[in-house]
């Protein structure tokens, strides 16, 4: 078993690397106060097919497997996590559509995305459908060539700003749970669409959140994805691909604070040494190493098993959100307290770092829903996991 990155991945992560050296990390500080949503630099980073790493080549992406996806973005969140975080959610709204869509909505919607000139949310999470998304209450309802959508969403990232949506709804009010579920491309300024406030948040804040009402939002027929009922299906496809995608998020941020507390023990000096030469100093920083490096391992082989389409892809994509995520808020709050009360100020960035992260535990999936899925897999009889 080779663990060794190819030629094609080391570029792939040393050209993420500089643009988030360059375009991210220097603004970040100012994105998290100001609360603005850097299109900008997420059309730079269309340019450079960071919007589009899993859309395939032929409309218009890179065509890169999930694991080259997730060494590309542990590199960008390094730079800035919370930006990062959309460009993965962007990335699956461009993969649902270039992946399930009719051809014509493929073509008018595709070129726009994978260049960052339009962006993308994605609406499923509703007030009282978290992680029971099954459980959604949005309607589509066809009337000829149409469909009409009635309902609501919440927490939708980027809502407001964005120019195109994807939105779960129950095309089936007869029937109850996943299978009445479909899903839809929608254009953000649609008639009858409106937003919520901009939420204030812990973190995140390079980005809005926002609920999106649908008040008898008209679309046309071409707009639904696959077929009536394929929602729910596709939803826990681009989830998967989710959990591997915020789980890298939190490995990248993680790597970030664990390098720069090391660089601080170094310099700091306590008691006529530096910090560096206390061995319960030393502990911590190989703790917060092996378990960062045990975390992305996992992460990185939970991409493979859904690149290879492994039986338990499922499974092993709900243990690194599950183990990736924990490990990556566990590491910032220990790289936090190693800067002591300078870690605690907004001139350094661990502060953010650590408000960034805690948010990873709880999307795309709780952490406990992780622990479910993962326990029903465990003791389902044939499973093994190896």
């Amino acid at each position: 078993m080779d663990f060794s990155l190819t030629e094609d991945q080391r570029a792939f992560a040393e050209a993420a690397s500089q643009f988030s050296q360059d375009k991210l990390a220097p603004n970040a500080a100012q994105w998290d106060e100001k609360q603005i949503f850097p299109k900008d630099v997420l059309k730079e980073a269309g340019e450079m097919g960071f919007l589009s790493l899993y859309v395939p080549e032929e409309h218009g992406g890179m065509g890169l497997p999930r694991l080259d996806a997730s060494i590309i973005f542990e590199q960008l969140a390094m730079g800035c996590t919370s930006t990062t975080a959309y460009m993965t959610i962007h990335n699956m709204v461009s993969w649902m559509i270039a992946s399930f869509a009719s051809d014509e909505v493929k073509q008018q919607y595709c070129p726009l995305l994978v260049t960052g000139d339009s962006l993308g949310s994605y609406c499923l999470t509703e007030a009282n459908a978290g992680s029971d998304a099954a459980s959604l209450t949005t309607t589509a309802t066809k009337q000829g060539g149409e469909y009409v959508l009635r309902g609501a969403k919440a927490f939708i990232s980027g809502a407001g700003d964005t120019e195109v949506l994807v939105v779960m709804a129950r095309t089936d009010i007869n029937q109850k749970g996943a299978s009445g579920v479909s899903a839809f491309v929608v254009p953000a300024d649609a008639k009858g669409i409106s937003y919520g406030r901009k939420e204030p948040k812990l973190g995140w804040n390079s980005q809005p959140t926002r609920a999106v009402t649908f008040d008898d939002v008209r679309i046309p027929a071409s707009h639904l994805l696959g077929n009536e009922g394929d929602g729910f299906k596709f939803a826990m496809k681009g989830l998967d691909g989710g959990r591997i995608n915020i789980a890298t998020c939190s490995i990248g941020t993680a790597q970030q604070a664990l390098d720069q507390a090391i660089q601080y023990v170094g310099e700091r000096k306590q008691f006529g040494q530096k910090l560096s030469d206390f061995q319960s100093v030393q502990f911590k920083l190989a703790d917060m190493a092996t378990e960062l490096v045990a975390a992305r391992q996992l992460v990185r082989y939970a991409a493979y098993q859904l690149d290879q389409q492994g039986p338990e892809a499922t499974a092993y994509c709900a243990m690194a959100k599950r183990f990736a995520t924990d490990v990556g808020f566990k590491v910032c709050d220990h790289a936090l307290q190693l800067y002591g009360g300078y870690g605690y100020i907004k001139e350094y960035p661990l502060e953010r770092y650590f408000r960034d992260v805690r948010v990873h535990q709880i999307l795309e999936g709780t952490n406990e829903i992780m622990r479910l899925i993962i326990a029903r897999r465990v003791l389902s009889e044939g499973c093994r996991l190896l």
